[in-house]
């Protein structure tokens, strides 16, 4: 795996929107995880989350993500794919891996289907306790962190632009 950019970050961070947008400006390949376990699995995130528990959904995605083999592509992550290790190793060799970090009041006024979304947490997991635990795995992971507190795509995208680039040369 070579030339990625792995976006990384919190469900309703933008990771699929951005992922698209940065792919279409970089002439790259885009790919979405969690259509890939989906596709795999034949059903929602949600569907297997209420069927067999959040583990089983962690463990899933990091058998899909272990099998991701791309060159030249951004691939939005699922928000759990952090708690991975060798899946979020996997993803970073030979790839920039880029956090977006948006505040939680945002996500929580973006996000209006916690309870829905198919989020790997544990059942009495609030959405604050939920972005505590991963916030410090993103920092860990991440070669850029990017601050998306009041930006819009645009300017989230333009940012990400130069520091890749600054990354990279």
């Amino acid at each position: 795996m070579r030339n990625n950019i792995i976006l990384i970050g919190m469900p309703a961070s933008g990771k699929s929107t951005l992922g698209v947008m940065l792919a279409k400006e970089l002439s790259l390949g885009f790919i979405d995880t969690d259509i890939f376990i989906q596709k795999a699995e034949e059903r929602s995130l949600q569907a297997i989350v209420d069927s067999e528990g959040h583990m089983r959904l962690r463990e899933i995605e990091e058998r899909v993500l272990l099998e991701i083999d791309a060159e030249d592509c951004v691939v939005a992550t699922g928000g759990s794919a952090a708690y991975s290790d060798p899946a979020m190793r996997h993803l970073g060799t030979g790839s920039t891996v880029v956090f977006l970090d948006v505040p939680l009041g945002v996500l929580t006024d973006q996000m209006h289907n916690f309870a829905t979304r198919g989020i790997a947490k544990h059942p009495d997991q609030t959405f604050e306790d939920l972005f505590n635990e991963r916030r410090a795995l993103y920092l860990r992971y991440a070669d850029i962190t990017i601050d998306c507190m009041d930006k819009l795509h645009e300017a989230v995208m333009e940012d990400l632009k130069q520091r890749i680039q600054a990354v990279r040369s």
